[in-house]
């Protein structure tokens, strides 16, 4: 694992890949599916997993939670970055501290507060952590109202704040005045396109982000990062028609949940048997469970056709 401070170099070396949690039918860590993610990923070339909230980690329980991150570490192989998260709310953050001081990974994921809020509240206490724990933390902006622009880059310029990982979901991902002003105020190196493939071309171009994170590439690895090397390239009109392949299970996921389907569709492949969903998620029903596989196989075997086109 990777143990050395978190750099834009970091950010912008791969995909970054948000994979699920699998689960045992009592709800424990599944080691042998999870460990089958991420050797499947790093196979590919995958080298930045974070784990939020498609491994549901708002649940995770703080009597789980270093069980969780030191399997996690002994997993990856010595240049994955692993990138944890922390959260949501403030008295979570507080518990895992001493927790997360004890083990050298470079930065945690502050997740989204889900709770009642204000911006200098939710500024002060991702202040409070960073600084109990020692480390810059990566920052995950999920909406334009939890916290603003100006305090974000407040936290970035006191050296809180390593990265932020950008998902604001918008109709027009191009008309996005809340990301153009964040990047008035934070350098755009550690900014990270945070909602996979489908806006991830918008926001490369025409926001000059580094790189994007990832759901689906637990499906397609090397078409994701097929896609990213496309878009460095800046050879857009090929990138957009791998971004075309991801589509229909990304539909998927926007029509149903994103992280419902993204844990039934990994183990729809055969990649890894991930299980039953933490409360208050659940896995899928059958109708759903069924179109999710299909896309997720068509991905699939579109993944395999990028690998015997690489070869």
């Amino acid at each position: 694992m990777k143990t050395t401070p978190v750099t834009p170099a970091d950010i912008a070396r791969s995909v970054i890949a948000v994979p699920p949690l699998a689960r045992d039918a009592d709800l424990r860590l599944n080691r042998a599916a999870n460990l089958a993610i991420i050797k499947y990923l790093e196979a590919a070339g995958i080298r930045s997993l974070m784990y939020g909230g498609n491994a549901v980690f708002f649940n995770v329980s703080i009597g789980e939670y270093a069980e969780i991150l030191d399997f996690l570490a002994e997993s990856v192989g010595p240049d994955t970055w692993l990138l944890p998260s922390a959260g949501p709310d403030f008295g979570k953050l507080r518990d895992q501290v001493p927790i997360l001081k004890e083990r050298p990974f470079p930065s945690v994921m502050v997740l989204p507060v889900t709770g009642p809020s204000v911006p200098t509240g939710v500024a002060r206490g991702i202040r409070l952590f960073a600084e109990a724990l020692g480390k810059s933390v990566v920052l995950y902006v999920k909406d334009d109202r939890t916290l603003t622009p100006e305090l974000i880059g407040k936290l970035v310029e006191d050296g809180l704040v390593v990265s932020v990982k950008y998902a604001v979901v918008r109709e027009d991902p191009i008309e996005d005045d809340f990301l153009r002003a964040l990047l008035d105020r934070v350098d755009r190196s550690i900014v990270a396109s945070g909602m996979g493939e489908r806006p991830a071309v918008v926001h490369m171009r025409e926001f000059g982000l580094p790189s994007f994170t990832s759901g689906s590439v637990c499906i397609a690895p090397r078409a994701s990062l097929r896609l990213l090397s496309l878009l460095k390239q800046k050879d857009y009109e090929a990138a957009e028609k791998v971004r075309q392949a991801f589509l229909p299970l990304e539909d998927l996921r926007d029509e149903i949940n994103p992280v419902r389907v993204l844990h039934d569709a990994v183990a729809a492949v055969g990649i890894a048997d991930t299980g039953p969903m933490l409360p208050a998620m659940d896995n899928l029903e059958p109708a759903d469970r069924e179109r999710v596989a299909e896309a997720a196989q068509a991905l699939y075997a579109y993944d395999l056709s990028v690998c015997r086109a690489a070869a």
